[in-house]
């Protein structure tokens, strides 16, 4: 049986979706987050309790209790399979698969980001080192970035790359102090998609670029 919780008022208690408040078996332990085949085994295993945490709008992983007679069987039992010939081969050609869609989906990625920024042939230059920049920071495996999300098309989430990029490193948003009022970083956000979606448009087209424009500067402080 498994039944998601929240961590409660003591280190020894959790909360249930109802509130209630229960006191953890005193032969469970905390599996935490980390070995995905091991917490996998010990779900399938037996009763089981997922521990959540959510801070604002997100919700985070806390880990596992279980019995610990129940981890530690496991625990043995994967690392005698991660022990043989046979798993480092099976993890070898894993590696290199994962590897290799990696590599195609920066590919990928990198031509969709020159296909969104279109620019005039005036300034194709700067074309390929800024779609370059954006890719090396959103597409990391863990990176956490809309890049690496399947819920939207790859040319969304390069043009939400894009205008990411830009709004950390052509304004002054990093450093701004925002009210901690409801709905108030979305505006700002907003405003500044804007400005740098006008600022885009103006190498589309072709327009004069002023030698200060800051996105000149950030791709100039850009390895």
């Amino acid at each position: 049986m498994s039944n998601i919780v929240s961590p409660g008022t003591t280190p020894n208690t959790v909360r249930f979706s109802d509130g209630t408040l229960v006191t953890i078996p005193a032969d469970w332990v905390l599996l935490p987050p980390g070995d995905a085949a091991l917490t996998r085994r010990v779900k399938a295993a037996g009763e089981h309790w997922i521990v959540q945490e959510k801070r604002g709008r997100k919700v985070f992983s806390r880990g596992v209790y279980t019995a610990a007679a129940t981890v530690e069987r496991i625990r043995l039992e994967l690392e005698a399979e991660r022990s043989t010939e046979s798993f480092a081969k099976k993890k070898e050609a894993s590696v290199r698969r994962r590897e290799k869609v990696q590599t195609e989906y920066v590919e990928d990625f990198f031509g969709a980001v020159v296909s969104f920024l279109a620019f005039h042939p005036d300034h194709v230059a700067l074309t390929d080192r800024f779609a370059r920049a954006v890719t090396d920071h959103a597409t990391p495996v863990g990176s956490g970035t809309v890049a690496r999300t399947k819920r939207i098309p790859v040319e969304e989430r390069a043009e939400a790359a894009v205008i990411a990029w830009m709004r950390h490193k052509t304004t002054g948003y990093d450093g701004m102090v925002i009210p901690r009022v409801k709905g108030k970083r979305r505006e700002i956000r907003r405003m500044l998609a804007q400005r740098s979606k006008e600022l885009l448009q103006r190498y589309r087209s072709g327009a004069a670029i002023d030698p200060q424009c800051p996105l000149k500067h950030a791709l100039a402080d850009t390895p």
